[in-house]
């Protein structure tokens, strides 16, 4: 059977560490209220392995980037050495975060927001609290990044920042995932829906909007934040067994990553082989076979790093098709591939899927 590959929709991939980590004990900011914080326990909780239960655990790490927020580049205020120190550590936290190194950054980004405190630095406290939460996130610490992120969102609403500003939609769409992973079905759709609908009516509002107002870059960030949102549902719908409407979800994604990214972007590559495995699902082998087949190529011609996702879902269209031999010759490159990467759950899954091959083929007798 096909797999989902991982995202990286216009931002960088922060990967699941998989590590036990100690627990940590972080204070949520004051509500608006100004009333103090709750006290949130982070229990150990170790990632659940790629490839696993729902399939959405990978989808939250690779979800789990955020900019800077907007409110807080724009406020210059200098706020002495502490204050400084606080964003420097902030800073230095995210570093070890992209580094995998979730302990690290577990340990700096408490440092660092206890001199955020001292100094009263909003801003530093803000970004420290968003970084929390991503940890949490990316260590499938569902519970405690969904207070985190309400936390920090009640930050910056009270500060000012619009519902639809890129930054609050970033959130809704990890809050939105947390609940897809928690199969609260019904919480996650409408996170889903609200990301999707506000995005397209914001950039229905600012298209005609001239470059000294807002620069092309600001436009292509929205849309590339719209695919991503398009993406994260496509994939929920296609694990409720929704494949249709995941299927239009994965037309708009791929479509606004070939205008902007480019067809051999990784990621356009990667939209393009959930597209096919949408269309899989629902039985239309041949025109999922065109999409997979555009995707290999393209993913064999830039040696895309999930090259061998790629090929053993171009082997599992191939064997619906019945094209048996063809199957196999993928699928053995395919676990050459994996084998050089050393992903050892997708040297395990090619080698049960040509096991289930060999069955297919084997002649009656």
């Amino acid at each position: 059977m096909y797999r989902l590959l991982s995202r990286s929709l216009g931002r960088g991939l922060l990967r699941a560490a998989g590590r036990r980590c100690r627990g940590c004990s972080a204070r949520l900011p004051p509500g608006l209220a100004g009333g103090p914080g709750p006290e949130v326990q982070v229990p150990p909780s170790p990632v659940a392995p790629h490839g696993r239960g729902p399939g959405l655990l990978p989808l939250l790490a690779a979800l789990a980037w955020f900019s800077r927020p907007a409110a807080a580049e724009e406020e210059e205020e200098q706020q002495g050495a502490d204050g400084a120190a606080a964003e420097d550590g902030a800073d230095e936290a995210e570093l070890s975060i992209m580094k995998d190194d979730p302990e690290e950054a577990e340990l700096i980004l408490h440092d660092a927001l206890r001199l955020a405190y001292q100094t009263d630095n909003k801003k530093a406290i803000t970004y420290t609290y968003d970084l929390m939460a991503n940890l949490a996130f990316i260590r499938g610490q569902l519970e405690n990044a969904e207070q985190l992120f309400k936390a920090t969102m009640s930050y910056l609403l009270g500060g000012g920042m619009k519902q639809e500003d890129n930054a609050i939609i970033e959130i809704s769409l990890k809050l939105a995932s947390i609940y897809a992973a928690q199969n609260r079905q019904e919480f996650a759709i409408a996170g889903y829906e609200f990301c999707i609908s506000t995005l397209e009516e914001k950039i229905e509002r600012e298209k005609e909007l001239a470059e000294d107002i807002m620069s092309v870059e600001e436009k292509a960030n929205t849309h590339l934040l719209l695919g991503m949102c398009l993406d994260a549902c496509a994939r929920y719908l296609l694990f409720s067994k929704q494949p249709s409407q995941a299927q239009r979800m994965y037309e708009k994604a791929l479509q606004i990553s070939e205008e902007i990214q480019g067809e051999r972007h990784p990621q356009t590559i990667v939209l393009m082989s959930d597209l096919a495995t949408t269309l899989d699902a629902q039985g239309r082998f041949d025109e999922a076979y065109i999409y997979m087949q555009r995707a290999s190529d393209l993913a064999r011609q830039i040696n895309h790093p999930e090259l061998h996702m790629v090929l053993s879902n171009l082997a599992a269209v191939l064997m619906h098709r019945e094209r048996y031999t063809q199957a196999k010759e993928i699928y053995q490159e395919a676990l050459k591939q994996a084998k050089l990467k050393k992903d050892e759950i997708s040297v395990q899954h090619i080698r049960e899927e040509l096991a289930e091959l060999s069955k297919k083929s084997r002649p009656l007798t």
